[in-house]
């Protein structure tokens, strides 16, 4: 099941349109940064799990799953970030790339 960027901004949208109904107030930048924040150190904690930094005694199941979706809900929080501040997301990151491969390219890489 392969989708394009804008199909899964989209698809984000519309969740974010329908949890306007039950949020106790419209989210900001500031409300999607602590979101964000929130969603790294729940990523961060899977990856400790998945990398064995805690003494756990047993595998946790679907911890693969979980990083999964923690890296989910970190992009989804960057594509709210993006619209709050009218961010092309997708020309941004080419254009990350392009300076990228350029910066390489005069350094001789």
């Amino acid at each position: 099941m392969s989708r394009t960027f804008a199909e899964m901004q989209q698809m984000y949208r519309e969740v974010v349109e329908r949890f306007s109904t039950i949020e106790l107030k419209p989210w900001e930048a500031q409300g999607a940064m602590i979101e964000l924040s929130k969603q790294v150190g729940e990523l961060a904690k899977q990856v400790m799990i998945k990398e064995k930094y805690y003494a756990l005694t047993d595998e946790v199941p679907d911890v693969d799953e979980k990083m999964g979706n923690e890296m989910a809900d970190v992009i989804a929080q960057v594509m709210r970030l993006a619209d709050h501040y009218g961010i092309d997301l997708e020309q941004a990151f080419v254009d990350a790339r392009m300076d990228e491969k350029r910066y390489l390219v005069s350094r001789g890489v």
